[in-house]
């Protein structure tokens, strides 16, 4: 006799429709995985510039790489400090910035399940681009390889980067038209334009996006970030109101699909 399997077993053994059928969603993971994290991670020379630039030590520059580890935060923090702003000002900023991934890893806890001893270090690897991995992944082992092989090969790959730039900064000039401060953020857009599938999350990323643009010449960097997530509410209470209009408009329903016609049951003695 057969075994009988669910769907979800079925998914779990193959992944999700489409995935490519060489090697299956734990190597589309790592495909993925290495991917990212080479691309992001050169950025790190970048940063290593961008840092002697404003004046932070080798020791400095390579000990925020280590143990801060959010790019866009570290870059708010030199860049603060390099416009000649001050170190508790820039840090707030950069504090601002990188308490976004703190929700990222609300979501991410529920969705690896990984033992408590790990967890503390899988912390440190929270970070935009291992979130944009690990959600695009259809399995909970793909999602775990995918999160796992991110974060390792960014780390190694950023703190490596940002000691060549603090060494070669002199050497390079204006840092600012090479341009790899920019590596990260299109990888993290370019990993999550094909996750907005629906109307509605269409219009709450561009509502982020317009919030962030307009807020950004008032307020301390990282702050438009965090607000630019009030978009997501603001389209979902919207969206909850034009669907109320519309059943009052129809009734109290909005369901106007004609029932399908059914032949009358013949009646039998009992009936009569």
């Amino acid at each position: 006799m057969a075994e009988q399997r669910t769907p979800l077993q079925d998914l779990q053994d193959t992944g999700a429709p489409g995935t490519p059928p060489d090697g299956g969603p734990d190597a589309a993971a790592v495909r993925d995985a290495l991917g990212v994290g080479t691309a992001v991670g050169l950025s790190g020379f970048a940063f290593g510039v961008t840092s002697a630039g404003a004046g932070l030590t080798l020791l400095q520059t390579c000990a925020l790489s280590l143990l801060v580890f959010t790019g866009a935060s570290q870059f708010a923090l030199v860049g603060a400090l390099a416009a000649g702003g001050n170190p508790f000002t820039a840090a707030a900023g950069a504090f601002f910035l990188g308490v976004r991934n703190a929700f990222y890893g609300l979501r991410l806890s529920q969705l690896l399940a990984l033992p408590r001893p790990l967890r503390p270090l899988a912390a440190h690897w929270v970070i935009d681009e291992t979130t944009a991995v690990t959600l695009s992944r259809p399995t909970r082992r793909s999602a775990r390889i995918g999160f796992t092989v991110t974060g390792l090969t960014l780390y190694v790959l950023w703190n490596l980067t940002t000691l060549a730039g603090a060494l070669g900064a002199k050497a390079l000039g204006d840092t600012g038209a090479w341009g790899l401060d920019a590596a990260s953020p299109a990888v993290f857009l370019a990993l999550l334009a094909p996750m907005l599938r629906s109307t509605t999350e269409r219009v709450a990323a561009g509502l982020a996006v317009l919030l962030v643009l307009g807020l950004l010449p008032v307020l301390p960097a990282g702050a438009p970030v965090l607000l630019s997530a009030l978009a997501a509410p603001a389209v979902l209470l919207l969206g909850g109101r034009g669907t109320r209009r519309d059943a009052d408009r129809t009734g109290g329903t909005t369901d106007t699909t004609p029932a399908p016609h059914t032949t009358p049951a013949p009646h039998t003695r009992e009936d009569r």
